[in-house]
């Protein structure tokens, strides 16, 4: 570790990402491990803190690491998705380097490409406070990660293979808490004491209720924001999505243990990820029923929880001035979105698409192209700002958006699944979310006051969500469905934000923009570049 300006730190890790037979469901699988820990070690950073991880590849397929929620402020070169790097091949190695600019709050990294994802590979993030800005609770006693997902026995590459000849990915086998199957995973609570719980959804595509038997949970962040401080006796939290809650311990247990549980939300049939939480005195398990949470199917449950998560105006997160200091609502709106997912057939195979395109690759990452000014690759309005009625189609989807505009977009979902967005380099407003579909008479609902800010956001079957965002981070920024095989099958887009006149990489100062990293690696029509 060294000092850098400001008094922040430089860390440096060494990941070497590799497989390992295990079984967490009870049927031996090819998990992926990071220095052979599954999930990965935690990275715990404070603001404005320079990470540098010098990942090694030892699997036998192309690899990248994506940091969910971290913002890369000026720097999607380290974003870690296809659009924005070329792969580690395999054998090789990369060093990623970014700093945690203004940030605070629990987030999580995983594999990017070719549903990695599902085998593993993901790890949590702490953003801490920096010193002289406190914490908006009472220190707790001692902070666990929780990750919570679906998870699959079948190997990610015949996942893989399955979604890409049309099928749906099926039920999964079952819930993991932590890389653990049911009544494996244990937290130890010391009677009296607080603890805060840093809950991600790290799996594929379901949504999951999360509860502690006869503990209540006080929510106090929700990616990188801190909210208004409310009890809740169990949380919707849907892919991609991280919360930090406060859990008080029991003064007197007389030698109970309780459950933690994690049920998956809007499925056919219920399953269950199951944890322990044990005392000093604490004997065997609960031996009770689970813990009741809302019914499968209560949406209606799922979206009032969902409105009551409000932004705490009065407190200061990554820099000393109240996060109220920022009105929103008082900002010009440049420019409106609506994006519309849905599913298109190539044959009789599936594609997702937003506004009609499903997204294709293209044998350049864009942010490559982008600074070497390769042409012919993506074309300005190939995906339209609002839905269309034209036949769907294969594209580049590009939005060119100008650095320090206001953006109002609404994502509109016709299908019967919950849908789940997450937007690569920013955090958003979340203004309003209802049934049906949107149109301008719904702005007069919008939350223009203390609507929390995150980069997840859940969109409800015929629904639509609204978000506002003020897109200030130059880049290649990937706006993309978190439901695996959705983004794997094209639900997804890039925004690329440029200021005035920086049309040309050669001519960007590196206070807009940073240049391109020394050790980039090349691929496709850069590749000898």
């Amino acid at each position: 570790m060294a000092l850098v300006d400001g008094g922040s730190s430089e860390l440096f890790y060494d990941w070497t990402v590799s497989y390992s037979q295990r079984a967490p469901l009870g049927v031996d699988k090819q998990v992926i491990v990071i220095n052979d820990m599954f999930p990965g070690p935690v990275l715990d950073a404070t603001t404005n803190d320079v990470v540098n991880i010098n990942i090694h590849n030892e699997l036998t397929d192309p690899f990248l690491m994506t940091w969910n929620g971290i913002q890369m402020r000026r720097n999607s070169w380290q974003d870690g998705v296809q659009e924005t790097n070329c792969p580690i091949l395999p054998g090789q190695n990369w060093t990623y380097s970014f700093q945690l600019k203004d940030q605070i709050g629990s987030f999580f990294y995983f594999p990017s490409l070719l549903l990695q994802k599902a085998a593993g590979g993901y790890g949590a993030i702490h953003v801490n406070n920096r010193a002289v800005i406190p914490i908006p609770f009472p220190k707790p006693y001692k902070e666990y990660d929780v990750l919570i997902g679906d998870w699959y026995n079948a190997n990610y590459g015949v996942l893989r293979a399955s979604v890409e000849d049309g099928n749906s990915l099926p039920l999964p086998e079952g819930i993991l808490i932590n890389g653990q199957g049911p009544n494996q995973a244990s937290f130890e609570f010391e009677p009296g004491a607080m603890y805060r719980l840093r809950i991600s959804n790290v799996g594929l595509k379901t949504s999951l209720n999360f509860r502690i038997q006869e503990h209540l949970m006080l929510l106090v962040e929700t990616e990188g924001s801190y909210t208004v401080q409310q009890l809740y006796d169990s949380l919707d939290i849907h892919v991609g999505q991280s919360y930090s809650v406060l859990v008080a311990a029991k003064n007197q247990t007389n030698a109970k243990s309780y459950y933690m549980v994690a049920s998956s939300r809007f499925t056919t049939s219920e399953q269950f990820g199951i944890g322990l939480i044990r005392y000093p005195d604490s004997v065997g398990d609960p031996g009770v029923p689970l813990p009741s949470g809302p019914s499968q199917s209560d949406y209606e449950f799922s979206i009032q929880q969902a409105r009551s998560i409000r932004w705490n105006l009065a407190v200061g997160a990554a820099r000393p001035n109240p996060q109220g200091s920022f009105h929103y609502g008082s900002i010009n709106i440049s420019r409106t979105l609506i994006l519309e997912n849905n599913v298109m057939l190539l044959g009789r195979k599936r594609r997702f698409t937003v506004n009609g395109i499903s997204f294709l690759h293209p044998d350049t990452p864009l942010k490559l192209v982008d600074n070497f000014k390769f042409k012919d690759v993506f074309l300005p309005g190939i995906i339209r700002d609002r839905p269309t009625t034209t036949p769907p189609s294969l594209g580049t989807s590009v939005i060119d958006a100008q650095c320090h505009d206001f953006y109002h977009i609404v994502f509109q979902n016709p299908l019967s699944e919950v849908q789940t967005w997450h937007m690569d380099g920013y955090n958003f407003f979340v203004v309003g979310m209802d049934w049906g579909t949107w149109d301008e008479s719904k702005r007069a609902g919008y939350n223009m006051i203390d609507a929390v800010s995150r980069s997840t956001i859940q969109v409800y079957p015929s629904s639509w969500t609204a978000i506002l965002v003020q897109v200030d981070n130059p880049g290649m920024w990937n706006l993309r469905s978190q439901n695996a095989e959705n983004w794997h099958l094209g639900q997804e887009l890039y925004l690329r934000v440029k200021g005035l006149e920086e049309d040309d990489s050669s001519t960007i100062s590196a206070r807009d923009e940073a240049p391109m990293p020394e050790n980039v690696i090349k691929c496709g029509r850069a590749a000898k570049l």
